[in-house]
């Protein structure tokens, strides 16, 4: 529809925006969004700090106040951090940096979405077996992380992102977003907290597992930001979608695979396959100059089963160089660890 004078009539939003001395962006950018740049081959490599609030559901077991990890022999949590922080460190190049600002310990059971929460009884009845786990199974996020004030401060940006480390049946996400414009995150977006106005990733992890399986949920982090970076693009345009071959889907062309497929796998969770395959797994070291360089690989490159050894070595090949191609920034990890500078 057109006003008399044959312009456009303004929308809400265009009103809006007027009375606040704003304008809309162009090309249907979103208020907030960072524009794209122009390619180049000059812009440096971004080095990315997170400042994390990290927070450890460590319930009390017993009368003589004995921790839920002390309790069963499982892993301190403050060690698991710290390796895992050095570990993305070291696959990164340094690009990726974590620091923990903020350190909360709570002595309780988290919430799940229909309010239960377990009881050191019955925590350990589903975990001999005499009993079943809860059922919804997942944690009640929006009342977590309202708790912890959590919105407010990625928004006024004391906090970039929150890890849950907790026990099996906690019922953590291996890594889910909030915030506006938050997407798939291997799991749902936490659509309740859209006002946020910064997108960010909650991590889950579990105190009772290793650095592998924290470095295996950054992974599949990565993933899930590295296929939104690149989601606009088609074909070998696609870098990532590139990346990600693996022999069985592209037979002769394997690349680096996906977290669940290496280079060989025959199925999900093959980490320790002998079979050998042509790769281009080390022409990724000369990224974005190609040199055509293949080789037969097998699991021996990867640790033959070892879940750390062989996610670190699938991150170390993630690019992580100066310039810009279509738009997309020669370092991945920016992405990964600052989910807002993908454009939508």
């Amino acid at each position: 529809m057109s006003n008399s004078a044959g312009n456009p009539k303004p929308s809400f939003l265009d009103t809006i925006l007027s009375w606040l001395g704003l304008s809309k962006p162009a090309g249907g950018q979103t208020p907030g969004q960072p524009a794209m740049p122009a390619d180049n081959t000059t812009e440096p490599a971004r080095i990315i700090t997170s400042h994390v609030l990290f927070v450890i559901y460590d319930p009390v077991m017993d009368g003589a106040g004995t921790k839920m990890s002390v309790k069963m022999n499982w892993n301190r949590p403050d060690d698991l951090a710290n390796t895992y922080i050095q570990d993305i460190l070291e696959a990164s190049g340094g690009l990726a940096r974590y620091e923990i600002v903020q350190r909360v310990e709570l002595n309780e059971f988290p919430a799940l979405t229909d309010g239960f929460r377990y009881t050191t009884q019955s925590f350990q009845a589903v975990w001999n077996k005499t009993q079943t786990p809860h059922q919804p199974q997942y944690a009640d996020y929006q009342a977590l992380l309202t708790g912890l004030n959590a919105m407010q401060r990625v928004a006024n940006h004391e906090i970039d992102e929150v890890w849950l480390m907790g026990f099996p049946y906690a019922g953590f996400y291996e890594s889910t977003m909030c915030g506006a414009g938050a997407f798939w995150c291997n799991s749902q977006p936490q659509k309740w907290s859209a006002y946020c106005s910064r997108r960010f990733v909650v991590m889950g992890f579990n105190y009772e597992r290793g650095v592998g399986e924290m470095v295996h949920a950054f992974g599949h982090r990565c993933e899930s930001t590295l296929g939104q970076a690149f989601t606009r693009l088609q074909g070998k345009d696609n870098l990532y979608k590139q990346f990600a071959l693996y022999d069985k889907v592209a037979p002769g062309e394997a690349q680096l695979g996906t977290i669940h497929f290496p280079p060989n796998a025959e199925s999900d969770y093959d980490y320790n396959n002998p079979r050998k395959v042509i790769s281009n797994c080390d022409d990724w070291y000369n990224f974005p100059n190609f040199k055509n360089e293949t080789r037969l690989v097998n699991a021996d490159e990867w640790g033959n089963g070892d879940m750390r050894v062989l996610h670190k070595w699938w991150l170390k090949h993630l690019p992580k160089v100066a310039g810009r191609i279509h738009g997309i920034a020669n370092n991945w990890w920016q992405y990964s660890l600052d989910p807002n500078l993908i454009n939508l």
